[in-house]
């Protein structure tokens, strides 16, 4: 019998492909890739055939800030750092960056990592995808 996403809040957050996995879209007619995800190619319009497409999670950084006044609720993580990623496939995102503030730079290489995002006020806890700072002797 298959979960009813109604009857539990978890399983309801984990059908969601996106949030645990960089699953964007590919026109196969024109091979432009979208992230976040679309169902109209903006170039082909009608003549594009969109496919789902899931990004190796691999990049590097293009841009960043770094936040010392957090919203609400993200107190504990601060400083943390928000940057835009360009993915290998070329696709721009923006994202959580984590590692040691002063090693991320513009130009570092970075992969996708599961983390933890926030906690709501009756405990339960939110993950999805930050990206972390690969160190050059790491593989």
């Amino acid at each position: 019998m298959p979960l009813s996403p109604i009857s539990s809040i978890p399983v309801a957050r984990r059908i969601i492909k996106n949030r645990y996995r960089l699953i964007g879209s590919l026109c196969e007619n024109c091979k432009s890739m979208f992230m976040p995800p679309r169902i109209i190619c903006p170039n082909c319009r009608r003549k594009g055939r969109m496919k789902e497409y899931e990004f190796s999670g691999e990049g590097e950084i293009y841009s960043f800030t770094i936040l010392n006044t957090a919203p609400e609720g993200f107190e504990y993580q601060k400083p943390y750092v928000v940057g835009i990623i360009k993915l290998r496939e070329g696709v721009l995102f923006t994202s959580q960056i984590i590692g040691k503030v002063e090693s991320i730079r513009i130009g570092k290489r970075v992969r996708a990592v599961f983390r933890k995002m926030s906690v709501s006020e009756d405990g339960f806890i939110n993950y999805g995808l930050k990206f972390e700072v690969i160190d050059e002797g790491s593989s």
